[in-house]
């Protein structure tokens, strides 16, 4: 059978009985055998609307400070520090979309917009700061053995001295935590440069979706025995992936940070599909379904329907998320 053929058999088989999730997984595992060589590589670059648009032409600019860094590590550290939020505040005392507390800030803080201060609170300076910072770390640790980049990280987590004295990443739970999350976060806010890989999890993801159709949609819904077992869009995206070993956020905006971003004519079965009223605007996303193939989605739409077949190709098409379980684990608990 070939790829152009089994997508054709999955959506026949959308309105047409128990052989669908049979379908779904072959197409998943045909696609995945066409995609295993991947393309060429390239520059990093942010995907689309994963920063606000306020803040990606700063990001994309800055991020590309020195060679330890790049537009999407930067992103994943603002998304992880502050969830892109300007007034945010941490009981640390951290501060702004960077997060910097402030004898860091006193030091590193530069004058990013040439206005003639330093304002923490202000992501036109807070964002070249936090990538100027990167830089000047990455500079403190350059004759480290190891990844620079990964040195860098360590260096933000535990600081500077600590790479030197063990040689590299050091040695600290925490530390190591930190360098993996950003690092795989990271993979969340890039343009892929090569085909990514089908989740292993996709059909049993589908499957589950799939004995919920008809089940009518509750806001806030996540399935629960006291709320009869009904779901809202991303109460439903969240359980099915839930039920292979995947936890996923509770909201789609934040849903949408759990893998990297496929573009349209790459989508494959199990793929989460997002929309939004702002195309340029990852965290406006409203609403979010599971690509089942041939251009259709399972979904929990709104009040009064039911989780139902509903297709991808709309005005307000977002883009996609290929969840993996490493991508999922790196989402901060709270942004």
């Amino acid at each position: 059978m070939t790829v152009r053929k089994a997508w054709v058999v999955a959506i026949a088989a959308v309105g047409g009985g128990l052989s669908f999730v049979m379908v779904l997984v072959v197409g998943v595992y045909l696609v995945a055998g066409n995609l295993a060589g991947g393309v060429g590589g390239g520059a990093i670059t942010l995907a689309k609307g994963a920063v606000p648009a306020a803040y990606q032409t700063l990001v994309q600019k800055w991020g590309n400070l020195c060679t330890a860094i790049n537009p999407a590590l930067l992103a994943a550290q603002l998304y992880q520090e502050s969830g892109f939020n300007p007034t945010a505040q941490s009981p640390a005392a951290a501060q702004g979309i960077a997060q910097f507390i402030p004898g860091t800030w006193a030091t590193h803080g530069i004058d990013g917009d040439g206005d003639g201060d330093r304002d923490v609170w202000d992501p036109n300076d807070a964002i070249p700061s936090a990538a100027s910072y990167d830089c000047e770390l990455a500079s403190y640790v350059k004759d480290a053995p190891g990844d620079p980049t990964h040195n860098m990280l360590a260096a933000y987590n535990a600081g500077a001295y600590a790479v030197i004295k063990y040689g590299g990443v050091p040695p600290y739970k925490e530390t190591q935590n930190y360098v993996k999350t950003i690092t795989t976060l990271q993979a969340s806010f890039a343009a892929p440069v090569t085909r990514v890989d089908p989740s292993k999890q996709a059909a049993a993801a589908i499957s589950y979706a799939q004995e919920k159709l008809g089940t009518p949609y509750l806001w806030g819904g996540n399935g629960t025995a006291d709320q009869g077992g009904r779901f809202d869009c991303s109460g439903l995206t969240k359980a099915a992936y839930e039920s292979v070993g995947v936890t996923l956020p509770r909201v789609a905006n934040d849903q949408y940070n759990a893998g990297p971003h496929p573009a349209r004519e790459e989508l494959m079965p199990g793929d989460l599909v997002f929309f939004s009223d702002d195309l340029n605007d990852s965290r406006a996303i409203r609403h979010v379904g599971i690509y089942v193939g041939g251009g259709y989605m399972i979904d929990a739409p709104r009040t009064g329907a039911v989780i139902r077949f509903d297709p991808v190709d709309t005005p307000d098409y977002f883009g996609a998320t290929r969840v993996t379980e490493d991508g999922a684990k790196a989402l901060p608990t709270t942004v």
